[in-house]
């Protein structure tokens, strides 16, 4: 949420970045409403002090007079209910225009509608080279036994699947090493809750907007499709000091999407599923602009070097506008080759939100000189399943059907080849 005296001041420079972003908003209207909004609450207080001052009045008053006081009070206490429910009817028109204002872009942003328009940025490795056709992940995995569509969508239904044998191994064998990998990067491991409250979907930002994709229980709350939702809610309506700062987590959740809207996308194996397991960093830091570009490259250095663990070819892209989201300045994903696709497909999504996310979440901190600020945040992939299970069986596949270990997952997984039948 961006503050209503900076949108005040800055009108054109926010109506440029919703315009960039491809998201439609009235902030004329918005302004409009804070004026109303802010002469009416002048009013309640007026109305009430003026309360205030005729009940001692009255309290002191006798026979005529105190009858007289009373009728005049009674009218001013009718005025304060009509104007109470005025108040209330345009607070939460503005409270929702207030959800609805998405956070401006930084300037290196490029224009774009769709990630058709993200921009290459770094490519690392080599896609590698077969000398036999090579097969897709749906026919490795189901003929080595290590995942089962047919019945996971028999359980399940649409996009369900099951992991067996081998395909649990290497997955297991990749959450061990990310967590490894990013604890060892200073990043405190915790596992989160996926089923999480209203509020805090609202303070990241998935909510008003994104409700379409999300699973809501009969309880009113939701399921997160990803561990960065509970994670920000962690210090919500709570002050941190500077000294505590920067709060590195590195989470770990069973994540749900509907993916509404991409009923035709990814229909079969394990690109885009409605149930996954990820690893999520996610980072509080002081409120420095600077701080947080020199955040966003490290935790988006931090999962490219995750890939090249894997030894998986991928390249960078800078989103566009029309590819971020609400809250995001801006945003790297990190895409990785897939052959049987012959084109490189995202495993890894890095943003920074200055306070947007924060001051909906009312997570401050303290500087030193006793100043109380809004912390800034980010986030980032560190690895999500089955997804890049995807991607690992697809280049390291052999021409008998087999799939080599990579290096670095030999020691969890503990064996060099997947697959073999006994």
């Amino acid at each position: 949420m961006l503050d209503i005296n900076f949108i005040r001041e800055n009108a054109d420079v926010v109506k440029a970045g919703a315009a960039k972003k491809l998201i439609e908003v009235d902030i004329d209207r918005l302004l409009s409403l804070d004026s109303e909004r802010k002469m009416l609450r002048q009013k309640l207080d007026d109305g009430k002090a003026e309360q205030n001052r005729m009940s001692a009045t009255i309290a002191k008053a006798e026979g005529d007079q105190r009858t007289e006081y009373i009728e005049r009070m009674r009218a001013v206490k009718d005025g304060l209910t009509e104007t109470e429910e005025q108040y209330e009817k345009v607070l939460a028109e503005w409270q929702l225009l207030m959800l609805t204002v998405p956070n401006i872009p930084d300037m290196t942003v490029p224009e774009g509608e769709s990630d058709a328009d993200n921009q290459e940025v770094k490519k690392w490795g080599e896609a590698p080279t077969f000398a036999f056709t090579p097969k897709d992940h749906i026919e490795l995995m189901t003929a080595s036994g290590m995942a089962d569509f047919e019945r996971g969508a028999k359980v399940a239904g649409f996009r369900g699947y099951f992991l067996k044998g081998d395909g649990v191994l290497l997955a297991n064998a990749v959450s061990q090493l990310a967590l490894n990998h990013f604890v060892g990067k200073g990043f405190e491991p915790m596992m989160v809750p996926s089923l999480v409250r209203r509020e805090t979907f609202l303070g990241t930002g998935y909510l008003p907007q994104g409700e379409e994709d999300l699973y809501k229980t009969q309880d009113g709350e939701y399921l997160a499709g990803t561990g960065e939702v509970a994670t920000m809610g962690y210090y919500m309506d709570e002050t941190l000091e500077a000294s505590d700062l920067p709060k590195k987590f590195v989470s770990y959740s069973p994540c749900f999407r509907r993916e509404a809207g991409s009923h035709s996308k990814d229909t079969k194996g394990l690109i885009r599923v409605h149930e996954f397991f990820k690893w999520e960093q996610v980072v509080l830091a002081e409120a420095s602009h600077e701080g947080s570009v020199q955040l966003h490259e490290e935790l988006t250095a931090n999962a490219e070097e995750f890939l090249q663990k894997l030894g998986l070819a991928y390249r960078v892209v800078v989103n566009c506008g029309g590819d971020l989201g609400l809250g995001q300045v801006k945003k790297y994903d990190i895409e990785a080759w897939l052959p049987s696709q012959e084109t490189y497909r995202e495993t890894h999504s890095s943003s920074y939100f200055h306070d947007f996310q924060t001051r909906r979440l009312n997570i401050r901190y303290r500087d030193k000189n006793g100043k109380m600020a809004f912390a800034h945040s980010l986030n980032n992939t560190a690895v999500a399943m089955p997804r890049i299970l995807t991607m690992l069986v697809e280049n390291y596949q052999q021409e008998d059907g087999t799939i080599r270990v990579p290096e670095a997952l030999v020691p969890y997984v503990g064996k060099e080849i997947l697959g073999r039948r006994p």
